[in-house]
């Protein structure tokens, strides 16, 4: 078996082998073409593992990985024997990643599949360009209000009657200049997002994993669709805890020897759009009925609406591990509003429009969608009982903690049961001494004798205490 490593550019990869024996020699370079992959993944053995950087490797790995027994995609981030070595050439990366890959000390990463990688293209092209327009916009908005004229009179100000506002609007020649390229920068960038959204619109009418989370309130297109493209296949994660963590939706840790674990502000590891999708959606789903409602409002009394917020997005991708692993709808969907959520992918898809048909965008009955909320209501009510429930029972107990009195007030094993046994006997030792002292001292009074009992400074009280723990232990006071 031998182990390859391939350092990626865009003109060429640098190639490295390790041979069984352990020797590794440069191996020259290949294009980074697709005919010459191809013929270069032929001349590879079958049991042959190919080591890669992240960076540019989607393709790549998908032209070597038949032809071998394996291809690992290394994870840059952690790999400091490149990102930090003091000499760094491209011959030296790839003999690198050879090396590592041999005894199995190369990080890797999950390589997605052409679906997954097209849906990143599309979701972050989007992000990018609602970024543009937002920056077009805080521009227009930005003229009228250096020349003083005042608030406009719409909410929309690049709506229909914002623009003619707008174009009423005396300013001088550059600033016209400005507020007219602002505006062209605005419909062309609507258009681009429009054709994005269609494409986008395509590819969950076919992805039965995004119309599930579409099925819960306050969960729309994007927030659904930048959640998929970051995961993938949801069966790589065991536990909703480490989806968490991938998402980077987690807090930090940091401890050390004997001391408590100090937790500190999210992580923020992994794709920041999906992060950023969740908690917009966590504002959403903070307005509409349901548990989720309860929820971020019971932690929004304690901890204020910014920590609720990101804890409502963890929350909500628990509960999206729990719908794609279990294959169900949210519970709690409400059918009219997810129809309409449909309907809308569709004609952004160029389906037709076929108004008059009963029901073909939900049921807009307001009986319906009135006893839907109601429903909503009786879950959120539901989930506050329960809740209430909990905080005042307590936390469910084990062992001897849940017997009353003496079996449940300190450990029964360990150090920590040596250590409570000392302290008792030291305590214990420090008042004999203190009431023999103040029953031997002649011509006291009842009150002095009182006075005698009480403790000592703190120094010396604690002075005391390390002595009896010293004695009950068996040790030598010094």
């Amino acid at each position: 078996m031998r182990y390859i490593g391939m350092d990626v550019h865009r003109d060429f990869c640098e190639v490295a082998i390790m041979e069984a024996d352990g020797r590794v020699r440069s191996a020259g370079r290949v294009a980074s073409t697709f005919d010459e992959l191809t013929l270069f993944a032929g001349s590879l053995a079958p049991d042959d593992v190919v080591a890669l950087e992240a960076s540019g490797a989607g393709l790549i790995a998908e032209i070597i990985e038949p032809h071998v027994a394996a291809v690992l995609v290394a994870n840059t981030r952690k790999l400091p024997q490149i990102s930090k070595a003091k000499a760094k050439t491209d011959r030296l990366d790839a003999r690198t990643l050879a090396r590592l890959a041999g005894p199995g000390f190369l990080e890797t990463v999950w390589a997605p599949d052409e679906r997954t990688r097209a849906l990143r293209r599309l979701c972050a092209r989007r992000e990018a360009l609602v970024r543009a327009r937002t920056r077009a916009k805080n521009e227009a908005h930005a003229v009228p209000a250096r020349n003083l004229c005042g608030r406009p009179p719409v909410s929309d100000s690049f709506g229909t009657k914002g623009r003619v506002w707008l174009a009423g609007l005396e300013l001088p020649p550059d600033e016209r200049l400005t507020l007219d390229g602002c505006l062209r920068q605005i419909d062309f960038l609507d258009g681009e997002i429009a054709a994005l959204e269609a494409a986008l619109a395509v590819e969950a009418l076919g992805s039965p994993e995004i119309l599930r989370l579409m099925t819960v309130p306050g969960v729309s297109l994007h927030t659904a669709a930048a959640f998929m493209a970051a995961v993938g296949d949801i069966r790589r994660f065991p536990s909703a805890r480490q989806l968490v963590g991938y998402l980077g939706l987690d807090p930090r840790v940091r401890q050390s020897g004997n001391g408590d674990a100090r937790h500190g502000r999210i992580s923020k590891a992994g794709s920041s759009l999906a992060r950023g999708m969740l908690d917009e959606a966590a504002w959403s789903v903070a307005q509409t009925p349901g548990p989720l409602r309860a929820f971020f409002e019971r932690i929004r009394a304690r901890k204020g609406p910014q920590v609720a917020a990101t804890a409502t997005a963890r929350k909500l991708a628990c509960l999206f591990w729990c719908l794609l692993t279990r294959q169900e709808d949210y519970a709690y969907a409400r059918p009219s509003m997810t129809r309409a959520k449909v309907r809308q992918l569709e004609l952004a898809a160029g389906a037709p429009r076929r108004k008059g048909v009963r029901g073909i965008a939900g049921n807009k009955n307001a009986k319906t969608q009135e006893a839907e909320r109601e429903l909503a209501r009786q879950a959120e009510s539901a989930y506050r009982r329960t809740i209430a429930d909990w905080t005042t029972a307590g936390p469910v107990r084990k062992g001897a903690g849940v017997t009353p009195g003496r079996a449940s007030s300190r450990p029964s094993r360990g150090k920590a049961a040596i250590d409570t046994i000392a302290n008792e006997s030291a305590d214990r030792h420090l008042t004999f001494i203190r009431r023999s002292r103040a029953s031997t001292l002649p011509g006291r009074s009842h009150r002095a004798r009182r006075r005698v009992r009480r403790p000592r400074s703190p120094r010396r009280r604690d002075s005391e205490a390390r002595a009896a723990r010293r004695r009950s232990r068996g040790c030598s006071s010094r």
